[in-house]
């Protein structure tokens, strides 16, 4: 076996072997599932509550305007003063005190009425008052130009524009974000990977360089060699990784999918449904089919194209970074030296998330999208974000994404190259602490 298959079979042996990387391995899929079950049901949790609110209306308008729902109840006081109706709603610890004083229009009284409560009010409860005043002001004031309420109930109503494809397949609302959210769980792996491996890379560099161990090692295989293995091992052991959580994760939810009763059977069935079709099924039952929709949009992400990419671009984005912090390892002697070069490297990819994030939500095929899913050392989080909505036709241009690919390979060869001329030099380099200046000479020697 060759000097470098040796090294990567060291480094890739001794990671796997690791006692925290096998808890994590199979913990982590558990851990992340865990996480959303738990946000799901405090969220559920947190929304089921029901605020009460007192209403001391001293006027003759909003009489019946103030209707009850599952978020908020009201309860109305009357022949009361404020001061009494503020300490009954303090004593029965309702949410809050809405008082309307007296006045002689509805616009009179809506511009006098306060809502009284302990601490400023969440948003929820303010947005629906604001909503009853609204639609009772605008109702007032068409009644005064002549519109009857019949005439105004016919008017006042909710209206949202149907979209279809070409094909007569019905398009959903927010698809996109979706689309967009699911690249981005995949651009945030790579994201949180590149630092956690490339920090294993950079601090095996150190500790070897430390204990004085490379000076051994290279006395039988050459420095680049020796980069090469370490960044080589410590990948596969991250694909490694990333197959098991992929494996399991399918497992988990495959489990989710039968305990709710949604079977991929029928996913399929409603994915070739024509458009009348889904139509009847909307009628029949609005929210169920609306859930069914988006579920069956879920199914049609082409879940084994983006897995194959995420593959690809995690590999050739993880082999750049590391080959980065490898060079950074064997800059300095110790962890703490190495907190000025980090910055620069995770920046990009803080970059790569949030204006993805931004850029992809407003317009995926925009020039912003597009610059940073090209971009090197931006493109493995963004492309990602991009590849859900498909390739081709409605989806990422096929040339765009060779060009993409064809851009890591060639900034993976340039920094590989640039990186071995510092590892070589600053390997066997101790006792003197490198600067940026010191950096740019050892890529002339």
């Amino acid at each position: 076996m060759s000097k470098l298959g040796l090294i990567i079979k060291r480094e890739y042996l001794a990671k796997v072997r690791n006692r925290s990387f096998v808890i994590m391995t199979f913990l982590s899929p558990i851990l992340m599932v865990g996480m959303v079950v738990l946000i799901a049901y405090l969220t559920k949790i947190n929304d089921s509550e029901t605020r009460v609110v007192g209403v001391l209306n001293e006027s003759v308008f909003y009489s019946t305007d103030f209707g009850s729902t599952e978020s908020m109840s009201f309860v109305i006081f009357e022949d009361v003063s404020l001061e009494q109706a503020k300490d009954s709603v303090i004593n029965q610890n309702f949410y809050g005190l809405l008082y309307l004083p007296e006045g002689g229009t509805a616009e009179e009284v809506a511009n006098s009425a306060f809502l009284y409560t302990k601490e400023a009010p969440i948003s929820g409860v303010v947005d629906r008052l604001d909503g009853i005043f609204r639609d009772r002001l605008r109702q007032q004031r068409l009644l005064e130009l002549g519109v009857t309420p019949a005439e105004f109930a016919s008017i006042d109503t909710d209206f949202q524009l149907r979209t279809e494809t070409f094909e007569g397949e019905r398009n959903l609302k927010g698809l996109n974000e979706l689309k967009a959210f699911i690249g981005g769980g995949f651009g945030y792996l790579i994201m949180m990977f590149i630092i956690i491996y490339g920090g294993f890379v950079m601090r095996s560099v150190i500790e070897e360089k430390t204990s004085r161990i490379i000076e051994v090692i290279i006395s039988s295989v050459k420095p680049f060699q020796l980069m090469m293995g370490k960044i080589i091992g410590t990948s596969l052991a991250g694909l490694t990784q990333f197959a098991i959580w992929i494996f399991s994760a399918s497992l988990l939810l495959f489990a989710i999918m039968s305990f709710m009763g949604l079977e991929s059977q029928a996913l399929e069935s409603a994915a070739v449904m024509p458009g009348p079709g889904v139509s009847e099924l909307s009628a029949m039952n609005p929210a169920g089919s609306e859930m069914q929709l988006y579920a069956n949009e879920l199914m049609r992400i082409p879940w084994v194209m983006l897995i194959f990419f995420f593959m690809v671009y995690f590999v050739l984005g993880y082999l750049i970074y590391s080959s980065i912090y490898a060079a950074i390892g064997a800059a300095v002697d110790n962890e703490t030296d190495t907190q000025q070069f980090i910055f620069p490297i995770i920046l990009p990819l803080m970059l790569a998330i949030y204006v993805g994030f931004f850029s992809v939500f407003g317009n995926p095929h925009g020039p912003i999208a597009v610059g940073f899913s090209l971009f090197p050392l931006t493109s493995p989080i963004v492309m990602l974000m991009r590849l859900p909505g498909g390739l081709g036709e409605g989806g990422v241009p096929i040339w765009q994404l060779v060009l993409s690919i064809f851009l890591l390979l060639v900034t993976f060869i340039g920094i590989v190259w640039l990186a071995a001329k510092i590892y070589r030099v600053g390997i066997l380099m101790y006792g003197k602490k490198a600067s940026y200046k010191e950096l740019f000479k050892w890529l002339k020697y």
